[in-house]
């Protein structure tokens, strides 16, 4: 049985713990093995979750152990990935068995879709993309590796996402717009126009802020 090691035992570590328990609930043969985190104590306050068993950097891939990265800041993200896929580590995807996602849809791997996630047909998703509650995907989008895309963010039919775009809660993006690499989209924002790369934009309209 492949053991499930999370990067990230902060508030995000946590939530991606019970949604693998919801996953184990459902039926997927993995069992969580614990954390991966610098800071030993962070779990101190909590209880009833696996152990943090070590640092990114000083833990040594086993052959059972699969990894998922419970970051939300992509760059950290790609950063602690890469650290553990040097060592030879091996990424899965977990999937809440609430979410609906068109059978002629593509995931790659390491990916995290939360719960309530709704991905229309047709829809092309990369490596690395966490996809948060209630977070809607519309026919033919396209996302790139790294991407984060927040709760309750909705992207019209045709919408591109290239590489570490982060799009925060309740973003809404309007149909063929393409958000450019490592743009931000702030919360409640309604992009009207594309987004070039490494901006900020945030309001209804959203406009360029960084």
């Amino acid at each position: 049985m492949k053991q499930l090691i999370i990067i990230g035992a902060r508030g995000f570590g946590r939530e991606v713990c019970n949604l693998a328990w919801d996953c184990i609930s459902s039926g997927l043969d993995i069992v969580v093995k614990g954390f991966l985190d610098d800071n030993s104590n962070i779990l101190n306050e909590y209880r009833g979750y696996p152990p943090i068993l070590s640092s990114v950097e000083n833990y040594i891939p086993c052959d059972d152990d699969v990894f998922i990265c419970a970051l939300g800041d992509v760059k950290w993200k790609r950063h602690y990935t890469d650290i553990i896929r040097d060592k030879g580590g091996v990424f899965t995807t977990l999937i809440h068995p609430s979410a609906i996602i068109s059978k002629n849809s593509n995931l790659g791997t390491g990916c995290i879709v939360s719960r309530y996630v709704t991905i229309s047909c047709d829809v092309k998703i990369g490596n690395f993309v966490t996809i948060s509650t209630h977070a809607g995907i519309g026919h033919d989008s396209v996302v790139e590796d790294w991407c984060h895309i927040g709760s309750y963010t909705n992207l019209s039919g045709g919408v591109i996402l290239k590489e570490l775009v982060t799009l925060h809660p309740q973003a809404n993006i309007v149909p063929h717009k393409t958000i450019g690499e490592g743009a931000v989209v702030g919360t409640g924002s309604v992009v009207l126009r594309s987004v070039t790369k490494y901006t900020t934009v945030f309001g209804n309209p959203a406009h360029k802020v960084i």
